[in-house]
């Protein structure tokens, strides 16, 4: 509750202190949070591999997927400072990584994404993942915000709308990854830790 209720307050503030001048651009406060709490989400998902041999392929699917957002969300910075169009082929790199780590896991996988669908997280990770990649999307669309607002019609009210429900999105699955983190962390069985389905 309080991670999202900071995550709103964040928002809220930079069209406080810039007011009119707030564009919610790439380069907001709002850009760079969502992008933190991609790293943060794929960092923690990675610990959970590390962690728990269960769940390992599953949270190394969802570690990489988080991966891949972050470095969507740097794309801006990685056009400016490497090459336009880096953040396709580091994307790629990631994707290719992730499925040959699964083609060599090929039996424990199902059984690692049946055991992660069994966790509390999982929920908590499918809301945050549908908010950011469809609900987000949806609602983000330019055509549906010239409709509404007619001859008034202002990006930034696009801009705040599309970018506060993606970094909703991306605060739930923040939170999934740490939920699911404190009870691989707390479930210590003969020490192993293990929260696979029982």
């Amino acid at each position: 509750m309080f991670g999202v209720a900071g995550m709103v307050y964040l928002i809220m503030l930079e069209g406080y202190q810039r007011g009119i001048a707030a564009e919610y651009s790439e380069q907001s406060l709002t850009e760079w949070l969502e992008s933190g709490t991609a790293f943060v989400s794929a960092v923690v998902f990675s610990a959970v591999a590390v962690l728990n041999k269960t769940l390992r392929p599953a949270t190394a699917m969802l570690a990489a997927l988080c991966c891949m957002m972050f470095i969507r969300e740097a794309d801006f910075l990685l056009d400016a400072y490497v090459f336009d169009g880096a953040w396709q082929w580091l994307v790629s790199g990631v994707l290719v990584a992730i499925t040959v780590y699964l083609w060599r896991q090929r039996q424990p996988v199902l059984v690692s994404i049946e055991a992660y669908a069994n966790q509390p997280a999982a929920g908590v990770f499918l809301g945050g993942f549908l908010v950011l990649m469809v609900f987000s999307r949806l609602f983000g669309r330019a055509s549906f915000w010239e409709a509404v607002m007619g001859d008034g019609y202002m990006r930034v009210v696009k801009n705040v709308a599309e970018e506060g429900t993606e970094i909703m999105g991306y605060t739930l699955i923040a939170i999934s990854s740490v939920e699911l983190l404190i009870r691989v962390l707390m479930k210590d069985d003969k020490g192993t830790r293990d929260t696979g389905a029982k």
